[in-house]
């Protein structure tokens, strides 16, 4: 899950927390593994145990999904937040492959295609899902000066967007699947 989204998340709980009911449910291993978070003004639900179903893309033959990182943060996640009538759902699962990144652009571009016309962005860092609600255009767009290693292939509107973010390794690729769905009060997710 892109660090910045998490960051928000981790610091919006923690604002809330003081007036809030919390339930936290753990794997048979006792690791937290869902939390629900319900105050008078927003409700947060996380599950690190994201299906890659809900990200509406397939995995690429071969791919592995990414260990857990260093201090044992999961490389999965379905993030549901809404407030005051507005919401926000990410599903983000990690994973690698042997193969070069070429191959899987032009598997996952095929993939996409289901969403609408797919654009490619480069970026020096994954993440730049843009869910900016000011500009009323619903139309995806590049963010950044569109150079760097990582290809970013988005499908479908700024309020429902399908990315693939992939990321060149010494021996293969590394890449992530990315379901982002905003709605405001007149929508549903």
């Amino acid at each position: 899950m892109p660090a910045r989204i998490l960051a928000i998340l981790v610091l919006t709980i923690a604002f809330l927390a003081s007036a809030c009911s919390v339930n936290v449910k753990k794997d048979g291993e006792g690791e937290e593994k869902n939390v629900d978070i319900k105050t008078p003004f927003a409700e947060i639900h996380v599950d690190k145990g994201a299906d890659v179903r809900d990200t509406g893309l397939p995995v690429y033959a071969g791919a592995r999904l990414k260990p857990k990182g260093d201090h044992g943060e999961d490389k999965s996640a379905n993030v549901n937040l809404s407030a005051f009538g507005y919401g926000l759902k990410v599903v983000a699962v990690e994973y690698e492959s042997d193969d070069p990144p070429s191959k899987l652009v032009s598997f996952y571009r095929d993939a996409l295609k289901k969403y609408g016309n797919v654009l490619e962005c480069h970026t020096s860092h994954r993440g730049s899902y843009d869910v900016d609600r000011h500009d009323k255009s619903d139309q995806l767009k590049c963010e950044g000066d569109n150079s760097g290693k990582t290809i970013e292939l988005k499908a479908g509107t700024r309020s429902n967007q399908h990315i693939v973010a992939i990321e060149p390794r010494d021996k293969g690729s590394k890449f992530a699947l990315v379901y982002v769905r905003t709605h405001d009060k007149d929508d549903t997710i």
